[in-house]
């Protein structure tokens, strides 16, 4: 098994605005301008938490969005979502029960992502970063203090994004 994060931040380091919106991203591109679907087709399960999920309702029909992996959704409330399932407790030891065949995507937020690095159970850090200031907003990295390496594996550019590929050493 192999744990992704693969995502997008601000040139300032935010994964979204401070409402936890993320229009300055749909504002500056799409998926298609960078390698979103190579990347998903690898993915077999997904996990975010409830706001992740909210700004994936957003986009429309959920199951139209991630139709080919199981998907969680880190919440203490029961969804109404075919092709989802609500999750609660720890990400970290949610990560840990999976089957080891499989590629784990993390989308979005620092709830599910920091308890991963905190258990180092992020394998590979895929981040684009947009070419947009906020100022403040939801931070991509928040986990505790620890020196955690990466190796640098890639840097491409699509469109107006810098794509990072790093890897676990």
């Amino acid at each position: 098994m192999s744990v992704y994060f693969y995502g997008c931040v601000t040139l300032d380091g935010y994964l979204a605005a401070k409402d936890h919106g993320l229009d300055w991203l749909h504002q500056t591109g799409t998926a298609e301008d960078t390698g979103y679907e190579d990347f998903y087709a690898r993915m077999d399960v997904t996990l975010m938490g409830r706001r992740t999920f909210r700004e994936v309702e957003r986009l429309g029909n959920p199951a139209e969005v991630y139709p080919a992996t199981e998907n969680y959704v880190f919440t203490h409330s029961p969804l109404l979502q075919a092709g989802f399932t609500a999750v609660s407790g720890s990400p970290a030891a949610f990560v840990e029960r999976l089957d080891r065949a499989k590629n784990v995507w993390v989308i979005g937020g620092n709830t599910i992502l920091a308890p991963l690095l905190d258990r180092d159970l992020v394998d590979h850090l895929i981040i684009q970063v947009a070419p947009v200031l906020l100022g403040k907003g939801i931070p991509l990295f928040t986990q505790g203090e620890a020196l955690r390496r990466f190796r640098l594996d890639a840097v491409k550019q699509y469109g107006p994004f810098a794509e990072l590929v790093y890897g676990r050493l």
